[in-house]
Formats: C-alpha cells, structure tokens, sequence
C-alpha cells in the first residue's frame, strides 16, 4: 500500500513539474519586444517564481531545468523575439542571463516558501523580490559582459524595474491567499 501511495506522490510531484515547465513556456509567449532593449517585456518571470514556491526548491528548480532544456533541443518554449535565435543559442543571446537564472531564482523562491515565507502576504513578496533580483542580476551581469555594466542596466534592468515591482506585488498575494482556502 505505501509503495502505491509513494508512486502517486511521485507522479503528482512529475505533473507538477511539468505543469510549471507549460506555464513557463506558455508565459514566455506573452512576450512584447521593446524598441530600445534586446530584451522583450514577458510574465514567464512571475511564473517561475510562483512555480518556484508552490513546488519548493528541488522541484521549481527542476521545472526550470526541463523548461531550458525543452528550449535548448529547438522547441518553441523562448520568447516570441524574431531577431533573438532559437534553441541552443538563445541561452548565448543577450536574454541567456535571465534564462539561465530561472532554475536558481526557482530554487531560492522554493526553499523560502519552504521556510513559510509563501504564508504570509509580506514575505510572500519578500520572496518574490528575492527571486526576481536573482533573475534580473542574471539578466543584466549576461549583458553586461558586452555592453558594460551602464549599458547593461539600461537594457536590462531600467526598462522592467517598475513594471516588475507591480508584478511581484501581485504575484506575492497568490500563494497566501491560495493557503487560506486550503487551511483544514
């Protein structure tokens, strides 16, 4: 009986992953390019975040781990950005930071959901801004390898800041409110 029990946790958990990993890639085609950044304006941030503290650490981090690798094998899961390569090289265009610090940013979100930050609306945005800065240090660090750091922050970071906050704003209420409705 445990070890019936034990395979459908296991399948529970890998749907979940996966419904992340969908989520991730269906956000990052509600994408808009931007005239003045190489970056476009998406929501797939706020998914891996909330991905990241619904699932916990290991497993937010692994939804973003098979959503980069979904991307690195040629399926359409990036951005909608026609200048910006598919596959592989995606991960080697100037948005390669922000990709590549999704599964971290998952992983620290998790790990303070984990701690019970997702309880409470305030730490809940703590969190998130955690997460989010992770991302956007990815992001900005990448780009500023060729541009310079100046550069960098006004291509990448300067554009989304504020728009970002409101996002993290409204992200950091999902999970307490979502923990309300589920208190026994």
């Amino acid at each position: 009986m445990r070890a019936a029990s034990a395979n459908a946790w296991t399948g529970v958990q890998a749907l979940s992953v996966l419904f992340v990993t969908v989520c991730t890639a269906a956000a990052a085609q509600i994408s808009f390019p931007l005239p003045f950044t190489p970056v476009p304006f998406s929501i797939q941030d706020i998914t891996v975040l909330i991905g990241g503290a619904a699932l916990g650490s290991t497993l937010g981090a692994l939804s973003q781990i098979l959503y980069l690798m979904a991307g690195v094998v040629g399926l359409p899961v990036f951005a909608n950005a026609p200048e910006l390569p598919q596959g592989a090289a995606r991960l080697f265009g100037p948005t390669g930071g922000y990709l590549m610090a999704f599964p971290i940013a998952a992983f620290v979100t998790g790990w303070l959901a984990e701690r019970g930050f997702d309880r409470r609306y305030l730490t809940s945005i703590l969190a998130m801004a955690v997460g989010l800065a992770i991302i956007l240090f990815g992001g900005v660090a990448w780009i500023s390898r060729a541009t310079g750091v100046p550069a960098a922050l006004a291509a990448g970071f300067y554009p989304f800041v504020i728009i970002d906050v409101i996002k993290i704003i409204a992200a950091g209420s999902v999970l307490p409110t979502a923990w309300k409705f589920l208190k026994p």
